[in-house]
């Protein structure tokens, strides 16, 4: 191989100089045929990088491809989807260029100096564009992981990329100027200030996309509410510079992520990730409502499944309380008694601990608030197995509109604001009455 390539060289060196001699016979001046020899040098060196073009892309990609193909492995395809290979069969001209150019080009220093710095640039475009495509075949092959989307490295390859971009950058003004990067890395530093003012906000874009991603604070997939921003709904693509939500509503908003950071926002992930969702809601009793039970009320209560351990249970231990006690019952502010609201909590509690739908091993409670104007609030505080919102709500209306359904058994009242309705029928009583 090394020698046809040595071959190959000889040949084209030896047909630049026969072209030269071979014009300077036939009366050009020496400057002239050498100007003409180089040009028709810098044609010949297109046309076998043409070539060299053709064949790596026409011959060798589509074998390379075939190959990925009729692997099982993953990874290959996802550096052929990325276009690794394709981006890499364009290093074809430039190896072309670089093995030949000295040859067909060796007699003019000027005209080979200025190739050889367009085949560096054009090299350095080429490996940065064939980098930034092996980080996207890594995304891709990440995304399809079990793991994929706990962690959103999307942030971290677009940091990666902006900082090879800079490099790249820098490469090329060094290829350009003739000078050393380290010069040009060295002149940087008093334009930092500038640079400070003018890029602000993607420079804390940069950082706040970093310490994100790092924290792990917002992934794709997760429900975040920012009511500031006017987001509420799920995450569907997080950056280095933006997050973008898609809201219940199904409009989209897109955040800085420089506000993820200096602003607060709610992240539901936990409630996803424990498998329970909060119910908090209370039940306004109204408190007239309120009252001891008698022994007509409580052998109707013990005719109910779910309160028969528990009356028979509390009927005893206050039966023993109040012997101990010695108290005369027949003065209704003595001893203990069983009252309709706590047999009413008492049931509420066996509810929810027979319902297939709540979490028995999450915060249980049944509980009195305190008074208000509106009555004495009973609240629940339960979590449902099921975190879906359509399903949590649907559950949950079930629970309350049994028992808003079930209270009257008890002797009970929801307490309600007077309406149009019962004032009239207040103000028709009044008439009758009259």
């Amino acid at each position: 191989m090394n020698a046809s390539v040595e071959k190959a060289l000889s040949i084209m060196e030896s047909l630049i100089t026969w072209i030269r001699d071979w014009l300077g016979a036939n009366g050009l001046e020496i400057a002239d045929a050498a100007l003409a020899a180089s040009t028709i040098g810098v044609g010949l060196l297109l046309a076998l990088a043409w070539l060299g073009n053709l064949i790596a892309k026409q011959v060798i990609l589509s074998a390379v491809t075939a190959v990925v193909k009729h692997t099982r492995i993953q990874w290959d395809d996802a550096l052929l989807k990325s276009g690794v290979f394709t981006r890499l069969s364009h290093l074809a001209p430039a190896m072309v260029i670089n093995a030949f150019g000295d040859n067909a080009l060796g007699e003019s220093s000027a005209v080979l100096a200025g190739v050889n710095a367009a085949v560096n640039i054009y090299l350095i475009l080429i490996l940065l564009a064939v980098f930034f495509a092996i980080l996207d075949a890594i995304q891709i092959i990440t995304e399809k992981s079990k793991n994929a989307g706990k962690i959103p490295i999307k942030g971290f390859f677009q940091a990666v990329k902006l900082v090879a971009s800079l490099l790249g950058v820098i490469m090329v003004l060094a290829t350009v100027l003739n000078k050393s990067p380290i010069y040009l890395l060295s002149g940087l530093g008093a334009l930092t200030a500038v640079m400070l003012l003018v890029f602000r906000d993607a420079i804390l874009g940069f950082v706040a996309g970093i310490m994100i991603s790092v924290n792990n604070m917002v992934r794709v997939g997760d429900w975040i509410e920012m009511p500031k921003a006017g987001a509420d709904g799920d995450v569907i693509d997080v950056s280095l510079t933006t997050v973008k939500v898609q809201n219940w509503d199904k409009t989209i908003t897109t955040i800085p992520t420089y506000n993820l950071i200096s602003d607060s926002f709610k992240n539901w992930r936990g409630m996803s990730e424990s498998g329970g969702r909060r119910i908090k809601r209370s039940l306004f009793l109204d408190v007239q409502s309120i009252r001891f039970a008698d022994e007509e009320l409580i052998e109707c209560w013990s005719k109910i499944d779910l309160l028969k351990d528990y009356l028979k249970d509390k009927r005893e231990e206050i039966k023993q309380a109040n012997q101990e006690r010695e108290a005369n019952l027949e003065i209704l502010g003595n001893g203990r008694r069983i009252t309709n609201v706590g047999t009413f909590r008492a049931y509420c509690v066996a509810y929810l601990k027979a319902h297939p739908q709540i979490h028995q091993e999450m915060t249980f409670l049944v509980r009195q608030l305190a008074p208000t104007e509106h009555g004495l609030p009973l609240e629940i505080y339960v979590f449902s197995k099921d975190t879906v919102w359509a399903n949590y709500e649907a559950i949950q209306a079930d629970i309350f509109d049994h028992m808003m359904s079930v209270i009257g058994e008890f002797d009970l009242g929801i307490f309600q604001q007077p309406s149009g309705r019962d004032f009239h029928v207040a103000l028709g009583s009044a008439g009758d009455r009259k």
